[in-house]
């Protein structure tokens, strides 16, 4: 006689964690990884702009006659400036599923197999169909809290199917 039952359910293994030997980024260090992205991305965008719109006088123009070369100089320089920003940003996170505040915070993104996340599935699913997701009322607030709970994944990683481990 067969011990198994040809009647049986079909029988698979559920992981609701990631693979072995993936540590979870710790909550506070995503926090932060992402409060480092909003700096670095204003002093590489904004600042030098205001600087050169303050060496130029951007802000003493008279109200009737405005100067177009030198207000649009420091629009200019912010344009470069996020240039750069998103060149380095894109090449970190297609080589190492990190932007610079994660880098720094030694945090990567993966899939949840623990696996490569593309730079086609963390910028498509887990920013800009999060942004669009932006437009529900109270999604920002409740995409943010889901980090409390067991798996420590929010709303952009469970659609993209990424976790953010210890790098």
């Amino acid at each position: 006689m067969s011990a198994t039952n040809p009647y049986a359910p079909p029988q698979g293994a559920v992981r609701d964690m990631p693979g072995e030997g993936l540590e979870p980024a710790d909550r506070l260090m995503r926090l932060l990884a992402a409060v480092l992205d909003g700096i670095i991305a204003g002093l590489m965008i904004y600042v030098p702009g205001l600087v050169v719109a303050l060496a130029t006088r951007a802000f003493d123009q008279p109200q009737g006659d405005v100067d177009v070369a030198v207000v649009a100089l420091p629009l200019l320089v912010c344009l470069a400036g996020f240039v750069g920003w998103a060149w380095i940003t894109i090449l970190l996170v297609a080589r190492y599923g990190q932007t610079m505040g994660k880098r720094l915070l030694e945090i990567r993104v993966v899939r949840s197999d623990g696996s490569s996340a593309s730079l086609g599935r963390i910028f498509w699913l887990r920013n800009v169909v999060n942004a669009l997701l932006g437009i529900i009322p109270l999604y920002g607030l409740i995409d943010l809290l889901l980090i409390f709970g067991e798996r420590r994944q929010c709303i952009h990683d469970l659609i993209a199917d990424t976790i953010v481990i210890k790098a």
